[in-house]
């Protein structure tokens, strides 16, 4: 029998102790083995038993919680997530705690916490699956649970092999999990003004992705925005996915823009990968290229297959640059990639679909 998950919780707040505890310890695969009411007790904790998982408040009394996230980084890297209403409030601290090494944010609000928390208590366990196996310090990776989930057909039809599709202007459809903040900061920075147009899904909540997407068009010499309604797709930029809702490529013409649309959790999740890349092997084909990078689970691994059998040329990330080898790995093994590349080569492939719009192989 595998070993649970092991977690440790810290937080000042007694009620989101329990709460989360009740959440966890429900999980057949997941127990929490300590609580803490503020960082110098976590640190204690961690001397003595050193968890798989920390979930980590901002707000405590003694030390707060990012300072705390950058010591561990520094000393002893955990798998962190951040659990706070700092990240609800406040776009800036999102950034932070990502840069300090956390490999995923929990947003909480201040009024009626628990409830949302069990409203939440999927997203709350998948969190902890996918930061358990959060490439940090090395050693064996778990392979996480699996549910029951919508395709992509909640939100379009398959699409029809065969459809000849003209050429057009050449787009690249991205997708990202967990670790895939920095991983897209790290392709987008080095990609130059004549870039094909990218559209972007990161697996990120609502209201995070603005502040994400400022965040890289600080960053890059290419624009990177959040994606609105109708937004065109156009050569040195970069349209991000808004948290919550699912983004498709739409064609008019010889040209591109986006949809944002509300719908069901597809692959559980919202956006979805595989809503945009099936919507890219419908509308661009072989005019497309599609990058399935770092995350858990296998959002994106079928609508990756239904691109490459469109046409497109279709990249996904190796393991060795990847955080979690999750989604890339399912696209892997069902055939949906025609090039597997580390992170430090994706920006190439970009730049060398800027000129080309023959069929791939």
């Amino acid at each position: 029998m595998k070993q649970p998950i092991r977690v440790l919780i810290v937080d000042d707040s007694a009620s989101v102790r329990q709460t989360l505890s009740s959440i966890l310890n429900a999980a057949p695969d997941i127990e929490v083995v300590a609580t803490a009411s503020d960082p110098y007790v976590a640190a204690r904790r961690i001397q003595d038993d050193i968890p798989d998982v920390i979930i980590l408040d901002l707000e405590m009394p003694r030390m707060d919680g990012l300072t705390f996230l950058r010591k561990i980084m520094a000393q002893k890297p955990l798998p962190v997530i951040v659990c706070s209403t700092l990240t609800e409030e406040r776009s800036q601290i999102l950034l932070d705690v990502m840069e300090a090494g956390a490999v995923d944010i929990l947003p909480k609000p201040r009024i009626d916490t628990k409830q949302f928390l069990l409203e939440s208590s999927v997203r709350v366990c998948d969190s902890v699956r996918a930061a358990a196996r959060a490439r940090l310090r090395g050693g064996a990776q778990r392979r996480p649970l699996v549910e029951a989930k919508l395709t992509a057909d909640a939100m379009l039809p398959p699409a029809v092999l065969g459809r000849k599709i003209g050429d057009t202007q050449p787009v690249v459809c991205i997708g990202a999990s967990t670790g895939g903040t920095e991983s897209v900061r790290e392709v987008l920075e080095v990609l130059t003004p004549d870039c094909p147009g990218i559209v972007i899904v990161q697996h990120m909540p609502e209201h995070f992705t603005a502040a994400f997407a400022k965040r890289l068009n600080g960053l890059c010499t290419i624009t990177v925005k959040e994606a609105e309604d109708g937004d065109a797709v156009m050569p040195g930029v970069a349209l991000i996915a808004p948290g919550n809702h699912h983004l498709l490529l739409q064609r008019t013409g010889h040209r591109y823009n986006v949809a944002v649309k509300d719908g069901p959790l597809v692959s559980r999740h919202r956006p979805s990968v595989d809503v945009l890349f099936r919507s890219a092997a419908q509308c661009a084909g072989r005019n497309a290229t599609g990058i399935l990078m770092t995350g858990m689970g296998d959002d994106g691994a079928a609508g990756l297959l239904e691109m490459r059998k469109a046409g497109a040329m279709t990249v996904a990330q190796d393991e060795e640059s990847c955080v979690v080898f999750g989604m890339p790995k399912e696209a892997i093994e069902r055939g949906a990639a025609c090039k597997i590349l580390p992170l430090r080569q994706i920006h190439l492939e970009i730049m060398r679909a800027a000129t080309i719009l023959e069929p791939q192989d």
